[in-house]
């Protein structure tokens, strides 16, 4: 596996194997450090002997759920994630924020007073038409961006491929619909958008549904197509990787003298490679307000990212329980948890040790 390598000033340089960087690292060369998206590399302490670089190629596999990342050279695969994408989480508050909005609005009317009376507020602006991204839309691809950010920080990155969902249009209804033909998909929202953003980073290159299928095929990866919601490297990482391959194959027609046909022609090799399970951290936040009103106005604390013990939800600490996350507290202990979020135990603040603060991701 290839380790990557940035220099003094944090610009990325070309990975190395592990065996040299645990030789620099060894004589002083340079600092091993880790990213927030969970992948090891050096930082050289010295000048480095050169900057030629190779073309690496990040491939992104979107999806409403869960989605796929794979950075690919032509001789290596580099590193690969499965996102699990906050969507339904991020519905679910949406819904929740509009019924305890609905029931506080209805608990400020008086309704003992003629309707043209009552304390109605007309709406201030016309806000309904702001082509908008639909906040679950918008968490799913803003986690997207915050890994390829993190991996345009550690790789010399040429290009970034992306999977792009075309619609048809139905010409019974004038409806859209999906390419495939079940529905219009969140997927296709808000794409254009993400391909702006992605162009801050590096050329943009669109890559279709069956493109990623031929190339997958091509290179003789199997795809997990019976559970998607596995955190597997065969469920969505492998078509990341596959889109980021299909920069360095290609399937064209050809033509000689008394011979037409079509092959594949370039080359890339496909390795073992880091994967990574990435997900936001699943805390709540804060509310003032909650379904019911409390008797006597009084409000209990509830969400937010702070304990009462000077370490924040999402925090990678130590404890008897083993190494977990902070997702919790008590009036004397902390709630520790695993990467799935489930609680390794309670334990006594002065047993818990901090490593890192959170970023907002974990990893696994």
């Amino acid at each position: 596996m290839r380790v990557p390598v940035v220099d003094k000033d944090h610009q990325p340089l070309m990975p190395t194997t592990s065996a040299r960087a645990r030789k620099w690292v060894a004589s002083g060369k340079a600092i091993k450090r880790w990213s927030d998206c969970g992948q090891l590399y050096v930082q050289l302490t010295c000048v480095p002997s050169g900057r030629e670089t190779q073309d690496i190629v990040i491939g992104i596999d979107p999806g409403k759920k869960f989605s796929g990342i794979g950075v690919q050279s032509a001789k290596f695969t580099l590193y690969t994630a499965h996102l699990i994408l906050p969507f339904q989480a991020v519905r679910d508050r949406m819904d929740a924020r509009r019924l305890m909005r609905r029931g506080r609005r209805g608990r400020r009317i008086n309704r003992k007073v003629d309707f043209s009376k009552r304390a109605h507020r007309q709406k201030r602006f016309d806000n309904r038409r702001q082509g908008k991204l639909p906040p679950s839309i918008r968490a799913n691809r803003q986690l997207e961006l915050r890994i390829v950010c993190e991996l345009c920080q550690l790789y010399p990155v040429s290009e970034i491929r992306y999977e792009y969902v075309r619609a048809d249009v139905d010409l019974t209804s004038g409806r859209k619909k999906a390419k495939s033909g079940k529905g219009f998909s969140p997927v296709m929202v808000g794409q254009k958008w993400m391909l702006s953003q992605l162009e801050l980073f590096a050329p943009v290159a669109k890559v279709e549904g069956y493109q990623t299928a031929l190339t997958r095929k091509y290179l003789g990866l199997v795809k997990n197509k019976v559970d998607k919601s596995k955190s597997e490297f065969n469920t969505h990482a492998v078509d990341g990787v596959a889109i980021a391959a299909s920069a360095f194959v290609k399937y064209r027609e050809y033509h000689k003298a008394h011979v037409d046909g079509a092959d594949w022609f370039g080359r890339v090799v496909i390795t073992p490679a880091v994967f990574k399970v990435i997900r936001r951290t699943p805390y709540s936040r804060r509310q003032l307000h909650l379904m019911l009103p409390t008797k006597g106005g009084l409000r209990r604390k509830y969400g937010g990212s702070t304990t009462r013990h000077g370490l924040r939800k999402g925090d990678l600490v130590y404890s008897p329980k083993g190494i977990g996350y902070v997702s919790g507290d008590t009036e004397k202990q902390i709630s520790v948890s695993d990467a799935n979020w489930k609680r390794l135990g309670q334990i006594v603040s002065r047993k818990v040790q901090l490593i890192r603060r959170s970023n907002g991701l974990i990893v696994a």
